[in-house]
């Protein structure tokens, strides 16, 4: 099972996520936060496999608490209102390895909650591309930078992490590069280990900013 801390300041928006995830199956949510400082307290007492975690909220907010969640080894989905909020860029940069908007449907709730448990990133399809643009910046200083930090990568490992920074699953990139799936994965994490990265997002950030696309 995988088990899930549900944070959010609203009664009514936890109480649907804990319903949609609990209908799923092989989810169970072991515990519910209204503010940063509970989530932070029951993260290392119930020590979930996922926080699900509102970017904004009184007091203390999703983002503050985000990269000591990270830290405290859970795997951190930010849930925002808006299809770009900028306060995200933050969380995402710390380690948090999903964004998704809070209407999401509940299959993709669920499906995200395992994608990430298992340890891959998962952003809303309709911020995906604008989201990892919107980190890049492009200018010659960071662009070199970025190629220089891309160099370690052999030419079939970096031909990988540009499929992911276009977005693409393993399966997908699989069947575009004509390898077998664990053979992509194998590629992705020798990729992070050499590039020092924690996720596919921060990968993906990290090829934009090569602008290798």
């Amino acid at each position: 099972m995988i088990r899930v801390l549900v944070v959010d300041d609203e009664q009514l928006v936890r109480a649907g996520l804990r319903l949609i995830l609990e209908t799923a199956g092989d989810i169970t949510v072991v515990g519910e936060a209204a503010d940063g400082a509970a989530a932070l307290e029951q993260t290392h007492r119930l020590r979930p496999d996922v926080v699900l975690l509102d970017v904004r909220m009184p007091g203390v907010d999703g983002l503050t608490i985000a990269p000591e969640v990270v830290a405290a080894d859970a795997k951190v989905i930010m849930l925002t209102t808006f299809d770009l909020d900028e306060y995200v860029h933050g969380a995402l940069r710390a380690g948090a390895v999903g964004f998704l908007l809070k209407d999401t449907p509940p299959g993709e709730l669920a499906a995200a909650v395992r994608t990430v448990a298992a340890g891959q990133a998962m952003l809303a399809p309709t911020v995906t591309r604008r989201l990892i643009s919107s980190f890049a910046d492009r200018g010659p200083a960071r662009r070199d930078a970025a190629r220089q930090r891309l160099a370690p990568l052999t030419t079939r490992e970096l031909e990988v992490v540009r499929e992911v920074a276009r977005g693409h699953g393993n399966a997908e990139i699989a069947r575009r590069l004509a390898m077998s799936e664990a053979t992509v994965k194998a590629h992705v994490s020798r990729a992070l280990a050499k590039l020092h990265v924690d996720n596919r997002v921060q990968l993906a950030i990290l090829v934009h900013d090569a602008d290798l696309l």
